[in-house]
């Protein structure tokens, strides 16, 4: 929260709406633009903090704030006060549970993304640290085998862009922007602050942390859960439930030193959504699940200048200014919605896939956001209805059946199959790129989508390009670049739990993205706090 200081104190604090600065003005003026709002002399204001900072550009544009500010004789400015934007201060504070005694068994977590390293910090800050199991590697020797596959192609199915401390999101643009509100978002913020992300995204009103910073951020969460007395282990992959009845007793793992099994009586399945092995076991295993919609697609790509110059016209290129990004959608005749995911400002199309034979693609930005090319998923719902087959893993055979097209049409070592916007809405196989050079490692086959994506997703994705470059304008670029398959938006299950978050096999308790329960970073952490406060109020 940025704090500026007055020259005059006050000990209570108003917040204040839409608070107006143009580009030319200095943050030194919200001082005077908040005694404006409240209609008292500047003499009167004492501390502001910003706690919320965007940009309007739908004419002109503009900085927003939203303040909180020291003034004097808070009541009978209240109770003179004209703007509906102006009200006592209020701030519900996240507050961990008191602390256990430490069990005599010790919770296990399964899976180091969001969900689960704020599942685990949870249960470590509160006397019950736990042993974190994670399939993949440290986020330092996991960013050494990413970018050996981006260079040559060669995949490790245990440490890629889905496996491994951090999660997905640790090779993503770090969006902590959520469509939810709860109050341990807060918390959320502050703990990556405080270990080490910018502290801008305290109050940006489309918060990142960009995957430099993000990395920087869990190596120093993973000190602190070894300092609580955390055992966190590094490549051990769930393999099996051992179970008493409708309860868990014990896990079975598959570690560096071979198999083993543990003793378990509360697990937080914090899985990514590409656990696709661990979803089969469980469903053999008994674990009541359930498909779920999810959405497909590509990734566009465009000039970073040409997204600037549409969203901020003339001052397009001002140095104030951060690389624009957009938020798109339509709904079409069909009943199928389109729209855009994970926008990545400044940023590359990068390969995401985690088994052999199938490619995948996903976004990531640095928090500079300053490479050439902005690229974000074009996504087309889909409904279990649309899978080939029934059951609870009929999706992961959907998405499947997408990565294994896609990696063949991109000839083999995870090339991506890509095609010019002007040619797909042609249905002709691009020769090569134009204006836009795609991005995506180790590389991209120039063909026609329409032969690897279903019918339906193609038609769909056609009838939306002229309707969203009505309202980003050049966003149907004729030389914008499709790169397939957007496939691992979201899970395509559900690992079903009661309302406490409890599975029916007791002791089971499915948390985050994996399990069907959030969409991104924020919404995943704060699930794996909710997690760990019900597993704290079992111990």
């Amino acid at each position: 929260m940025t704090t500026i200081k007055n020259r005059n104190g006050g000990n209570k604090m108003l917040q204040i709406e839409n608070i107006k600065l143009t580009l030319e003005e200095d943050e030194a003026l919200l001082p005077r633009k908040a005694a404006a709002a409240l209609g008292v002399p500047a003499s009167e204001i004492g501390e502001i903090r910003v706690l919320r900072k965007a940009i309007d550009a739908r004419e002109g544009v503009r900085f927003v704030y939203t303040l909180q500010a020291a003034v004097k004789n808070q009541d009978k400015v209240l109770r003179r006060r004209r703007n509906r934007g102006v009200f006592p201060a209020t701030e519900a504070v996240y507050r961990l549970p008191p602390a256990v005694s430490a069990p005599r068994t010790r919770p296990v977590v399964v899976g180091a993304g969001p969900g689960g390293l704020f599942c685990a910090l949870a249960l470590a800050r509160c006397g019950a640290p736990p042993i974190l199991l994670e399939r993949g590697w440290n986020v330092e020797r996991r960013q050494e085998d990413v970018e050996r596959f981006w260079s040559s192609g060669t995949l490790d199915p245990a440490s890629n862009v889905q496996f491994g401390e951090g999660g997905a999101g640790a090779f993503s643009d770090g969006k902590l922007n959520t469509g939810t509100r709860d109050m341990r978002h807060r918390f959320i913020l502050e703990t990556l602050t405080a270990h080490g992300a910018p502290e801008t995204i305290l109050w940006d009103a489309k918060p990142h942390v960009g995957t430099d910073y993000l990395r920087r951020a869990l190596t120093s969460l993973r000190r602190e859960l070894l300092e609580l007395g955390c055992d966190i282990r590094f490549g051990c992959r769930l393999t099996g439930l051992a179970l008493e009845g409708d309860r868990v007793r014990a896990l079975d793992i598959e570690g560096p030193e071979g198999p083993c099994r543990l003793t378990a009586d509360h697990v937080a399945l914090a899985l990514g959504n590409s656990a696709r092995d661990t979803f089969q076991m469980l469903h053999a295993a008994g674990v009541p699940l359930e498909p779920k919609a999810l959405a497909v697609g590509v990734r566009i790509e465009h000039r970073q200048a040409d997204i600037d110059l549409a969203q901020y016209r003339a001052l397009a290129g001002h140095p104030r200014l951060p690389a624009a990004s957009y938020k798109l959608s339509c709904h079409l005749e069909s009943g199928r919605g389109v729209f855009s995911f994970c926008v990545c400002p400044g940023g590359e199309v990068v390969a995401a896939a985690s088994e052999a034979g199938r490619a995948v693609t996903n976004g990531m930005s640095d928090y500079a956001r300053d490479k050439v090319n902005c690229n974000g998923g074009l996504l087309v719902s889909v409904t279990p209805e649309d899978f080939p087959g029934e059951g609870p893993l009929a999706g992961i055979a959907f998405q499947r059946a997408l990565e294994e097209r896609a990696y063949a049409a991109g000839g083999g070592g995870f090339i991506a199959p890509a095609q010019r916007v002007e040619d797909f809405l042609l249905r002709r196989p691009s020769a090569g790129p134009g204006r836009v050079t795609p991005t995506y490692r180790p590389g991209v086959r120039w063909c026609d989508l329409w032969q690897v994506l279903p019918e339906f997703v193609c038609q769909s994705l056609a009838q939306a390009l002229p309707i969203l470059d009505r309202k980003v304008r050049g966003y149907g670029d004729p030389d914008a670049v499709l790169t397939a398959v957007e496939s691992r938006s979201s899970c395509p299950l559900r690992i079903l739990r009661d309302r406490e978050g409890q599975s029916a096999i007791r002791g089971l308790w499915p948390c985050g993205e994996g399990a069907g329960y959030a969409g991104g970073i924020m919404s995943a952490a704060a699930d794996g706090l909710r997690i760990a406060e019900a597993i704290l109020a079992r111990l």
